[in-house]
């Protein structure tokens, strides 16, 4: 099968189109033909070798966290899937595989597809969408009238972000450039800061939950804008991890360090606010698969609207 094979830790150079073994299904798996993959940050991060402690050193490996598509045939045990069923598989950075035709996955990771999307926005929504509700709800404990700074709003997650805050009746602050402005305000935002104009860190407003949707800003520079009880979020586990174990001995202000963890009862909340017209899945790009290349340098340029996906299915 066709796939987007990595041979080494590197740059793009170490990425290329090839042919892998399709996958055998074990017990309580289902195999999906995949239509479509998701790109994220996490998947250039692991071609550079950031994530090696979960990828291990065997290559070449097929990359990708995450896809939608439809079951091709379901193991013993597999639970309430069956051929031909619309879903979204969740591969995670430790188990990687979703850019190729076929991927095979336990049946706990993954989820039916809402019927209002596509397969190129369903895609998007175990990573990019669940990191956004976890942050805010879990980490940030987000609640009705709470002022809420989300950094990197027009992005993957940051658009998600803006959204759910709203549902939870937040008033939302995005920041992001200036040509994202009517952007950002038609998702929702109540306000929009332009970093390219003023750096909000030097401002007087305070602000209850801090979402870092791009591992931009610290915690330390974020600290004097955050109210005496606010609550910094950051999706990248890395010195904020340090700041996240020294402010949980002190009262204050605190800082969380986020790892997205797929699961039913999440996928189904976003799946039924999806359903509602509640959310909304924006696509910057769709590259084919034989782009992936192209998909990953982009998405290094931070400056995508939305979601960045590769897709399987050739166009018509």
């Amino acid at each position: 099968m066709k796939a987007v094979l990595l041979h080494g830790y590197g740059g793009n150079e170490q990425v290329s189109i090839g042919s892998a073994a399709e996958p055998r299904l074990r017990r309580g798996e289902v195999l999906i033909r995949v239509h479509a993959a998701s790109v994220n940050p996490v998947d250039w991060k692991v071609r550079n070798g950031m994530a090696r402690i979960f990828t291990g050193s065997r290559f070449p490996r097929v990359l990708g966290v995450e896809c939608s598509g439809e079951i091709a045939d379901t193991g013993s045990e597999a639970g309430q899937f069956k051929k031909g069923d619309a879903v979204i598989g969740y591969a995670g950075a430790w188990r990687l595989g979703a850019y190729a035709e076929y991927i095979a996955l336990p049946g706990s990771e993954v989820y039916p597809k809402p019927r209002t999307l596509g397969f190129e926005e369903a895609c998007t929504l175990p990573v990019a969408g669940l990191t956004a509700l976890q942050s805010l709800r879990d980490h940030g404990k987000i609640a009705p009238g709470r002022k809420v700074l989300i950094i990197g709003a027009a992005g993957g997650v940051g658009h998600f972000g803006v959204q759910i805050a709203k549902i939870f009746g937040a008033q939302v602050t995005a920041v992001c450039s200036g040509r994202n402005s009517d952007f950002v305000k038609g998702l929702g935002a109540d306000e929009v800061v332009d970093h390219t104009a003023r750096d909000f860190t030097q401002g007087s407003e305070r602000y209850d939950l801090i979402f870092d949707a791009v591992a931009k800003r610290s915690f330390g520079e974020c600290r004097n804008v955050l109210a005496p009880r606010g609550v910094y979020v950051n999706t990248l586990p890395d010195s904020t991890i340090v700041y996240q174990i020294i402010t949980s001995f002190f009262p204050g202000r605190k800082a969380r360090s986020m790892w997205v963890r797929p699961n039913k009862a999440d996928m189904e909340w976003m799946k039924e606010k999806i359903e509602a017209g509640r959310v909304r899945v924006v696509l910057d790009r769709v590259f084919p698969l034989e782009q992936a290349r192209e998909a990953f340098a982009f998405s290094e340029t931070g400056s995508a609207r939305g979601k960045i996906v590769l897709s399987l299915v050739p166009a018509a």
